[in-house]
């Protein structure tokens, strides 16, 4: 009898053990939809009611969120935000790529003075072992800047050493500007992209001022932003391509000034050899060993 009551009794507190299990889940299930879960440190999941997450969790997940996403732009969106005016200023940029490439190439020093041929003219010179016709052939064969220059002078053999002086003079003058070619268009680059980055600064600022003066202006700073933004990108534009520009001029007007200078070297090496104002021991020496070569030949 004691035992049949007991198991009654048991049974009884079991029941009423499934029914708060019953209720409890009830009350889950409701509260459920409401709740937002985290885990804990052990990696059990512990239920918070979201109605008292905003401030907390969720207010710091929007936050982390939004300062992780940071907005970036393409070139293509910079340079439709700087208006109008970036159109001229990439022309100019693409003029200024083709001829500083075409200055590089043309002013190679290899090109301008090729050593190979100055060395051996020079040598034949001194030696006798060419006349005034194959001197010139060789000049014409070459072609380069310093060749006309030597041809200039051997068109005066034998003359007196200020006409030939004045030959190479003449044509050195030419060369020299045949050399400076386009320096001028890279000068021009280099004025022109500040004023046209300075023009887009006004007519930003402009666009800026007439933003506030609009009373649909307050209280919308992105009106203001657009105008600003156009004027500082133009700026940068200008002066991104100008100072570029500005240095390779500044290079290349010294690099012709260097080739000049030794052209006009070179030059006063072929007047000393084939002027009239030679000493005649000078050229009996050189036509004796002039008519050794050919006869050996």
């Amino acid at each position: 009898m004691k035992s049949s009551r007991l198991f009654h009794d048991g049974g009884g507190r079991g029941r009423l053990i499934v029914v708060a299990c019953f209720i409890a889940l009830a009350i889950d299930a409701t509260i459920a939809p409401a709740q937002d879960s985290l885990v804990g440190p052990g990696g059990e999941r512990i239920a918070i009611a979201s109605r008292d997450v905003p401030n907390t969790v969720a207010g710091g997940r929007a936050a982390r969120s939004s300062d992780s996403l940071i907005p970036t732009k393409n070139l293509f969106d910079i340079i439709r935000e700087g208006g109008w005016l970036m159109i001229p200023i990439l022309s100019c940029s693409f003029i200024l790529v083709v001829f500083v490439l075409e200055r590089v190439i043309s002013l190679r020093r290899g090109r301008v003075i090729p050593r190979p041929f100055v060395k051996r003219f020079l040598h034949q010179l001194r030696e006798g072992q060419i006349d005034r016709d194959e001197a010139l052939g060789l000049c014409e064969e070459s072609g380069s800047p310093v060749a006309k220059v030597f041809a200039a002078a051997v068109r005066k053999w034998g003359r007196s050493s200020v006409e030939v002086e004045q030959a190479i003079l003449d044509t050195g003058e030419r060369v020299a500007n045949q050399l400076r070619r386009y320096l001028r268009v890279i000068n021009g680059v280099a004025t022109v992209c500040p004023l046209l980055g300075l023009l887009g600064t006004v007519v930003g600022m402009i666009s800026a001022f007439n933003s506030i003066a609009t009373s649909q202006a307050m209280g919308r700073p992105e009106l203001l932003a657009n105008g600003i933004s156009e004027a500082l990108i133009t700026t940068a534009a200008g002066m991104s391509v100008a100072i570029p520009a500005l240095t390779f001029y500044l290079f290349f007007v010294s690099r012709v000034d260097q080739l000049i200078v030794e052209i006009d070297a070179l030059g006063q090496d072929v007047v000393a050899v084939i002027s009239a104002d030679e000493t005649p021991g000078t050229k009996a020496a050189r036509g004796k060993t002039s008519r050794q070569t050919r006869e050996a030949a």
